[in-house]
């Protein structure tokens, strides 16, 4: 296992050292949406009984911050290294195709919970949160950064050059995820829009992720996982099948 630990190891430092960027930046973001929606909108708007709309704003924000950062860490990673073509002294070493998936799905794992441990811990110094099920919310943020950490590893393999990795967070990863209840209650919407928001996997990410706070949800958290875990599983079986037959990995 000691070329799993040191892939995953320089995946950590590869964004750790430029934290600026790939952490504190995302949480200042963040707290710019918090202090903006929350300035225009608190006490105009309740989504849940009793629950202000700053503090139904705050998971929502915390959890989009998991998501997008996992993301970009698998995708950006691999996606330099091709173009680099360092990516060669990754694929030399005696790694199991296992190992070498399971080294970037954990470290954007690794990046999206601290980027959203460091937004959740700003936005609650300004606005007080009533945990409801801890559980709940670690176990959906888990399930949730592996989802977008497998995607990027996907997105990363299958992009020959920056503006296909951008187009494709651009018009996939950043409309399904300001599109799936960070900013709203579904049941606020027209008829329509909410069944169009329940194709949305992200939308049973941030759901879940939600009821652990307020134990309130627009949906069952148990069906939230299971959606989350499903399209994981799915999205999984495709990068691993990419990987193994070498698919824009090998030249």
């Amino acid at each position: 296992m000691t070329g799993w630990q040191t892939l995953f190891k320089k995946e950590i430092l590869r964004f750790w050292k430029v934290s600026f960027q790939t952490v504190l930046a995302p949480v200042v973001t963040a707290l710019l949406y918090l202090m903006i929606f929350s300035h225009v909108l608190d006490g105009k708007v309740e989504p849940y009984p009793g629950v202000s709309y700053a503090a139904f704003l705050v998971p929502g924000l915390v959890m989009m911050s998991v998501l997008q950062n996992a993301f970009a860490n698998s995708s950006s990673s691999l996606i330099q290294s091709k173009i680099t073509g360092n990516l060669v002294f990754v694929l030399l070493p005696p790694l199991s195709h296992a190992e070498f998936f399971s080294a970037y799905v954990l470290a954007s794992m690794a990046r999206g919970i601290a980027v959203g441990a460091g937004v959740l811990l700003v936005t609650v110094a300004f606005v007080g949160l009533h945990v409801h099920n801890p559980m709940w919310i670690l176990v959906h943020a888990l399930v949730g950064s592996a989802l977008l950490g497998t995607m990027g590893v996907i997105a990363g393999i299958w992009a020959e050059k920056f503006d296909q990795l951008a187009a494709f967070q651009n018009f996939i990863i950043m409309p399904a995820t300001f599109l799936s209840g960070v900013f709203y209650s579904i049941h606020s919407l027209p008829v329509v829009w909410q069944t169009v928001s329940h194709f949305n996997p992200f939308f049973y990410l941030i759901d879940g992720f939600r009821y652990g706070f307020f134990g309130v949800s627009d949906v069952s958290p148990w069906f939230s996982l299971g959606i989350g875990v499903a399209a994981w599983a799915v999205l999984t079986a495709i990068g691993m099948r990419m990987v193994t037959s070498g698919y824009k990995l090998r030249g």
